[in-house]
Order: C-alpha cells, then structure tokens, then sequence
C-alpha cells in the first residue's frame, strides 16, 4: 500500500521557526474507533496533482485528488514511549506484544 500523508510547511514565520500543519479530516474506518478525526490521507495517483500549484479549482481537485480508502487503512496498539519527543527509533511503531493473563 502506498499513500500521501498531507501537511503544510511554513518557511515564513514571523519567529523564523520551523513549522508545521497537518491537514485533517473526519476519521473513516478503522480511524473512528481511535479518534473524531484523522490526517487525510491520498491514494499514490494523488501526490502529483495535489503539489500542483497551478491546480486551484476545488471541482478540478475534487475529481484528481482521492483518499485512500478506509477499508485499506489498520491500526495496532503501540508503546506509549511514542508521546515522548526524544524517543525516537524504529521500535516505537512496532505492534505491542499481546498481554498474557
């Protein structure tokens, strides 16, 4: 599965520090059972037209840009070493070991 995670870089803040968005949408699928909302997520076909500035008609983007579909979309629970900024490896996605009784 390939997909496109959506945000905003912000280069011109007034504090001259790096930014960052991420674009959100109301959470579909498997989402719903974590959070209200969810970052918007596009197929692979979509990452060209949506970083194509001269593409502003919201119809014109409507009918390029696609969501990846909910039913492609998993989750798994995970350490919660990930809400701490100064972890940072490969570990921290790795599924959790289910607990024994």
């Amino acid at each position: 599965m390939s997909f496109t995670s959506v945000s905003l870089d912000d280069t011109e803040r007034p504090d001259c520090k790096p930014g960052c968005a991420i674009l959100t949408e109301p959470a579909r699928g498997v989402a719903k059972e974590i959070h209200p909302r969810m970052p918007l997520a596009l197929d692979a076909e979509s990452l060209e037209p949506w970083l194509d500035a001269e593409l502003t008609d919201r119809e014109t983007i409507r009918h390029l840009v696609h969501h990846l579909p909910h039913h492609e979309l998993t989750h798994w629970p995970v350490s919660t070493r990930v809400n701490k900024p100064e972890e940072d490896d490969p570990a921290l996605i790795e599924p959790l070991e289910p607990a024994v009784p």
